[in-house]
This record gives C-alpha cells, structure tokens and sequence, in this order.
C-alpha cells in the first residue's frame, strides 16, 4: 500500500513494547530498539515501521522526510495537567524559598485560591490564549497528548469555562487534550463551616460536565487541610455512577488512605504519591491504578521525591507527568521532568520513556492509539537532534526536539512551529 508519508533514516527508534496492559516489573525496563529504520504513514496512522528505507511504500504522491540518521520516539504524554489556567504566582517564590510551607501559603489566601481567582476574572479568550502558549511550548517539547484538569474555578461557572476553554483548544490546536473535571481541587472559604454543600455542588457540576462532553475523568485533592478520604470517596463515587473514569491527587504530604481508595474503586491513576507508604505501594501493584508520579513538583518544591525505586520492584505500573500548573510546577518542559527522573529518581533511560509514553497513556485510557509506535496507531512521534535516547537524559535542561509529527502531520519542525492556526 502507497504511503502519505515516508520517514527514512532513522538512525535509533525506540518505542515501548507492546503488552495490551501497563508496563512493570522486567517489561518495564525494556523498549524495541530499531536502527536504520522507517515509519510510514496512511491517513494519520502508523502503515508500517521497521528497518530499511520503507522504498515499497513510496508512490508517486508520497511525501518523504530524512530523519538524518537521528532519534525518534514516540510523542510523549503528559497526563498530569494543569495547562487552563489564568495568570501566575511568582509572588509567592521568596516566601517559598524561605521555606514557608504550602499549606500556610494556602491559609494565607495564595496557593491555589489565588490562582482561582484570576482564573474567576479572566475571560475566555484570555484563557484560551495563555492556555495556548502553553500548549506550543508543551508540542516543542516533544508532548503530542495531554492530560488537563480544571481546579482553579471552585465555583460552577468558573470550572465550567475552564472546560470549555479547554474543549476549544483540543478542537484547534494540534495536541490532544483528555479533560478531567477537578472542582474538588480546594475548599473555598465560603464554605469553611459547610463542606458538605460544597461537596453537593460539584457533583451537581458533574451532570453539565458530562451533558457538553466537556471531561473523561474526575479528581479530587485527598490531602491533609483539603479533603479528607471519606469526602474523596463521595466524590468518586458518585463520579463512577455518571460514567467518569477516575483520579485522585493523594500522598503528596501525608498518606491519608487516597491511593487505597484509587485502588479499590478502580481508579485510573494516583498521582503525586510523595509520602505514599507500604500500604498504598501494596494496593497499586495488586491493581490496575497507575501510579502518576510528578519530579518537576518535587524539584519546585524542594520536596522528597516519590520512592520510584522502591515501587517499581514491587511491581507498582509507573507514569511521569509535568504536573504543569501556575504553582507547584510553572514548566512546560516536560523534558526537563524526564531530566529530574533520570538524575534524582534513578530510573533507567528505558524505564522513562515507558513511563512518558505507554504508561502514561494508560493513565487516561488512550493506550489503545497513542504512546506506542505500531501499527494501527496514531502517527505521533518525535525526531530529536540527538543520537539515542540516554543523550537526551544525559544532557539535560534544553530543548532537544527537532520535528514533532502529529497524526502524520509535521506540526514542529527544526523547533519552530509549522501548524496553521484556525482562523
């Protein structure tokens, strides 16, 4: 069969391998490896990959692109985001590097309340517009698939826009954006001394989330001085009954029991999982629930860092994320996330690109077309000025993608973008 597109000359392909369920244990730390390889490409999905220059599947209206005998990986999936959001809070890094904890910040009115309340005031075309700017970054970067969760709306109308600026931008921009619905991501000050209508009120919010499509996944904040696991409980539940998948911020500063609760309600991700203990490392690895890890928080923060180690030998599937959000992780380099779990996590070069990729799709259930190179999938891949992909880890806090292709689509080429905007 004729392609649409032929990429030759590829010096290193790494892909994950196939499995049909999240990578762990040995499988974790292995990828396919093709050298003087080919992709070629049929209406937006992978035609065939392999070694060799791919000439059978040129025809006469083929487009051909030299890859110049570099890496190529998958796109990357970032399934931990917070990219629709108004403003930023750089006021708050002094206090942070004197070592004011977060949760005095938050007492104080800053943390997330006073991300909510830019985002409150901001319309939606100045929603739209930062959130775009961050999107082109996160596509330079390599990332072709996003997770994004609302949260900095706490009130019906402002997660509503949030959703909805979100659901725009998944329709003209080149990345693909899974929503998920966070209204539960604080308590509001209003509703200091009755916790439980507030609660009401975003379950009431689920029924318009779900009527306009807006989100596939609802979370929650289950944290001490945030929401306590029986309110987390309520929330996914009743998320479960209107057909949302589910995720839960837990153990980021105490183990309350959330990462339990993922996985007995057969969450699609726990995330963050700084402090998570014995008990939550025993329940991710007799489950299905991807342990969401975020490094870039961690670094931000001057925080520990998850014990990746500990929970990839226990058998525990593992996903990276950015976690990008205006507080905790103002970057969008999701590269630089990589970065940090090489040098501070210790995990392999293979073990990352998994966790970036195959795992991390998992997390929002779209392994069925994204974070793999096979064929039938989506025809999402990177081609980066570098040799192989330990370079990439090696040589760390810059940017080295040269061409990101996005169903088939040069979107990102030489790092500059290619895409044509929607009028």
């Amino acid at each position: 069969m004729q392609a649409d597109l032929v990429v030759s000359n590829i010096g290193i392909l790494w892909t994950p391998k196939e499995s049909g369920k999240p990578l762990r244990l040995k499988a974790f730390d292995e990828v396919e490896e093709y050298r003087n390889a080919f992709i070629a490409v049929k209406d937006g999905k992978i035609l065939a990959l392999g070694e060799g220059d791919g000439e059978r599947y040129m025809g006469e209206h083929t487009q051909k692109h030299d890859a110049e005998g570099k890496l190529v990986t998958p796109g990357l999936v970032d399934s931990h985001t917070h990219v629709v959001h108004y403003g930023s809070r750089e006021y708050e890094f002094e206090k942070k590097m004197r070592g004011v904890p977060y949760l005095k910040i938050l007492e104080e009115g800053g943390g997330i309340l006073a991300s909510v309340r830019m985002t409150q005031e901001a319309n939606e075309e100045a929603l739209y517009n930062q959130s775009k700017i961050s999107l082109d970054r996160m596509l330079s970067y390599g990332v072709t698939t996003v997770e994004g969760k609302s949260g900095y709306g706490l009130d019906a109308d402002t997660e509503l826009k949030q959703l909805r600026v979100q659901k725009r931008l998944n329709e003209d921009h080149p990345v693909d954006i899974v929503g998920t619905y966070l209204g539960a991501h604080a308590l509001p000050k209003a509703y200091k001394n009755n916790r439980k209508a507030f609660l009401d009120s975003v379950v009431d919010t689920m029924d318009v989330v779900k009527k306009e499509k807006l989100a596939e996944f609802v979370d929650i904040f289950c944290e001490k001085g945030v929401f306590n696991v029986e309110e987390s409980r309520y929330i996914l539940e009743e998320a479960k009954k209107r057909g949302f998948g589910l995720k839960i911020h837990a153990d980021e500063i105490e183990a309350l029991g959330g990462v339990e609760l993922a996985c007995e309600l057969g969450a699609a991700s726990a995330d963050h999982l700084m402090v998570v203990n014995d008990s939550g490392i025993d329940a991710l690895s007799k489950s299905d629930t991807i342990a969401n890890v975020l490094p870039s928080t961690s670094f931000n923060l001057q925080s520990e860092y998850a014990p990746v180690r500990k929970m990839i030998n226990r058998g525990v599937a593992l996903a990276l994320s950015s976690d990008y959000n205006p507080g905790s992780s103002p970057s969008e380099n999701f590269l630089f996330t990589l970065n940090i779990a090489a040098i501070h996590m210790k995990m392999s070069p293979r073990e990352i690109l998994n966790a970036a990729t195959i795992n991390a799709a998992h997390s929002i259930q779209k392994a069925d077309r994204v974070g793999i190179l096979k064929e039938g999938y989506n025809a999402d891949f990177v081609i980066y000025e570098a040799g192989n992909f330990p370079y990439v880890l090696y040589h760390f806090a810059i940017n080295h993608v040269k061409d990101v292709f996005k169903n088939g689509t040069l979107v990102v080429s030489n790092q500059n973008k290619v895409w044509e905007e929607k009028p």
